[in-house]
């Protein structure tokens, strides 16, 4: 199961909107076929294991192990579940069931019903884990959220600037931001609000790593952000939340306007993107957007970075308060991973 693991980790990023599924065929003690689902649309990882082994009449004496509850439905692809059935493979081992309500336990039955002995629970906290965005999005009817900022040592993201003209002082290396741009390529979307947008002009994509472009998202609630900003420059499809979107116009193209509700903006931003199925959401700023999901409880993890650097005043870092898993030193500066415990989508 810890290679099935290591298999469908090598997908992260590029299965939306499906799952990230390893799968390893074993006859009698060995590995005979692996595989993993590489991209939506394409071959899933039980078929892809299948189809790596070269003596098919071993399936019939072999164990199948794969992270998640193989799919019992007709999609892009047939499902897993004939596939396993049809080569007879008599044993299955599963790391967590599906939460998809297409699948949802379908899959075990079908393959129980086929005469297969199937178990579960296999690592299942860590298969849960891996697909925490998946089981977010089915399980509480949202994108799994992350909140990302870089902090000096004495708490402050920025110093107290009064004109855009001023650059923003990093607070961590090449490094670090380097791999920040490795994540902005493993999420589907990004969110700053206004003040970030208009002080520090972000382009918000990821120029530092190969791989997809996420979805970016701002917050303008009173449309005062100048069209020339380059979060509309047209080279990526962004999303604009304002309070009212009555005569506005931006003539590049992959701009859209969303009015939404103020009232729980968190909430809107939310709905919005699970209505369009956006499994996973990186909010890197400021502090006023990024504690409003805070304090709404609407956060599962965050991942801060404390550089060597002191300011002495300006913006203050973000408050949150969760369960550290995870501790890095890059560089000069301190990688933490924390995760909100009340979350339970995953």
């Amino acid at each position: 199961m810890k290679r099935c693991l290591e298999l469908a980790g090598q997908a992260l990023g590029n299965t939306y909107p499906n799952p990230m599924v390893g799968a390893v065929l074993v006859h009698k003690g060995r590995i005979i076929g692996e595989g993993y689902h590489q991209e939506a649309g394409k071959p899933h990882a039980e078929i892809n294991a299948i189809n790596a082994v070269e003596n098919k009449s071993l399936l019939e004496e072999s164990t199948l192990y794969v992270n998640l509850e193989p799919c019992s439905h007709y999609g892009k692809t047939p499902p897993c579940t004939l596939a396993i059935t049809q080569y007879r493979i008599p044993h299955v081992v599963i790391g967590t069931a599906d939460p998809d309500a297409r699948v949802n336990g379908n899959g075990i039955r079908r393959l129980q019903e086929a005469g297969c002995r199937v178990e579960t629970g296999v690592l299942e906290k860590e298969c849960r884990h891996l697909n925490r965005r998946f089981f977010a999005w089915h399980t509480m009817h949202r994108p799994y959220i992350i909140l990302k900022w870089a902090q000096t040592r004495d708490g402050f993201i920025d110093r107290l600037r009064t004109s855009s003209s001023e650059p923003p002082q990093w607070i961590t290396d090449e490094v670090c931001r380097m791999l920040v741009h490795k994540w902005r390529t493993e999420e589907q979307a990004i969110l700053v609000g206004t003040k970030t947008a208009l002080m520090d002009n972000p382009r918000l994509n990821a120029r530092l790593w190969p791989g997809r472009q996420p979805l970016r998202l701002v917050i303008d609630r009173k449309l005062v952000l100048p069209p020339h900003l380059n979060l509309f420059d047209g080279k990526q499809e962004t999303w604009v939340f304002t309070e009212k979107a009555t005569g506005v116009t931006y003539t590049q193209e992959g701009i859209r306007v969303i009015e939404s509700s103020f009232t729980n903006l968190p909430v809107a931003i939310l709905s919005e993107l699970y209505l369009h199925g956006i499994q996973s959401l990186i909010i890197e700023g400021g502090t006023e957007t990024i504690q409003s999901f805070v304090e709404a409880g609407l956060w599962d993890e965050a991942r801060i970075f404390t550089g060597d650097l002191r300011f002495g005043s300006g913006i203050h870092a973000p408050v949150v308060s969760g369960e550290k898993t995870e501790e890095f030193v890059l560089g000069s500066s301190r990688l933490e991973i924390l995760y909100n415990p009340a979350a339970t989508g995953a």
